[in-house]
């Protein structure tokens, strides 16, 4: 069947993804990537430090390569290193830090590297933040979690379940197991509900001088001033009184 097919593929990536990820646990890993090209699969490795990755000359890489045909029966893998640019943006590589820190100084001052680790992420541009830490490993009687936040998250919808970056790891203490939980909105992902507010284009108003216009004004009186100076009077007719007829003799 073609599920079978993809859930056995699915499985095989979790496996290696597991596996590159407690090899490579204290070199700055953050996350694999995996791609299936027609030369063969291809691994891409994120961290914050390429050069212990790969190692003197590359040995690490070589025998990683090694490692993955013998183990998961991989044909021609690839294996390349990618840096992250932004190690304060990466869940995982946050996480991971909080736990190296807890496994070498103990988790006495959780409080104050919590809030350190989640300044540091919002300083770096992210949008929100959100770090829970929780375990018997925490210094109170009975378990507890503690939960950093900052800025806007988004709990639920399509951007909380595939955008929103989430990075778990997990510290193996004396006193107990202490899970550490990062979830970061990185400063590239465009919120559907944000509204962007565009400013008017202001024209610029052109004003001309108020003597310009009087001047006007007073030609224009002068021409029509003139014109009718210009201008013949019409002649006027003078009318004659008509003379009365009395008895048949007139009167002047």
């Amino acid at each position: 069947m073609i599920e079978r097919q993809f859930i056995a593929r699915k499985i095989k990536e979790f496996k290696i993804e597991e596996f590159i990820s407690n090899t490579l646990d204290k070199d700055g890993y953050s996350h694999t990537e995996i791609q299936r090209t027609p030369l063969g699969e291809r691994i891409i490795i994120h961290t914050s430090k390429p050069g212990l990755i790969v190692g003197r000359r590359g040995s690490k890489i070589k025998d990683l390569t090694e490692i993955l045909k013998t183990k998961f029966k991989m044909e021609n893998p690839q294996v390349e290193v990618a840096e992250v640019i932004n190690p304060n943006l990466s869940a995982k590589t946050i996480a991971k830090s909080i736990v190296h820190t807890f496994e070498r100084f103990g988790p006495k001052r959780f409080k104050s590297l919590g809030y350190q680790r989640l300044q540091d992420i919002i300083n770096s541009g992210a949008l929100g933040a959100e770090i829970i830490i929780s375990g018997r490993g925490i210094p109170s009687s009975r378990a507890k979690s503690w939960r950093f936040s900052a800025g806007y998250l988004k709990k639920s919808g399509d951007i909380a379940e595939n955008f929103v970056n989430v990075g778990y790891a997990v510290a193996h203490l004396k006193s107990g197991s202490v899970g550490v939980k990062v979830i970061i909105l990185t400063p590239d992902i465009k919120l559907p509900d944000k509204i962007t507010l565009r400013e008017i284009e202001k024209v610029p108003l052109i004003v001309e001088p108020i003597e310009n216009k009087m001047e006007i004004k007073e030609e224009v009186v002068l021409e029509n001033t003139e014109t009718e100076k210009h201008q013949k009077k019409k002649p006027v007719k003078s009318i004659k009184p008509k003379s009365k007829k009395k008895n048949g003799n007139t009167e002047k």
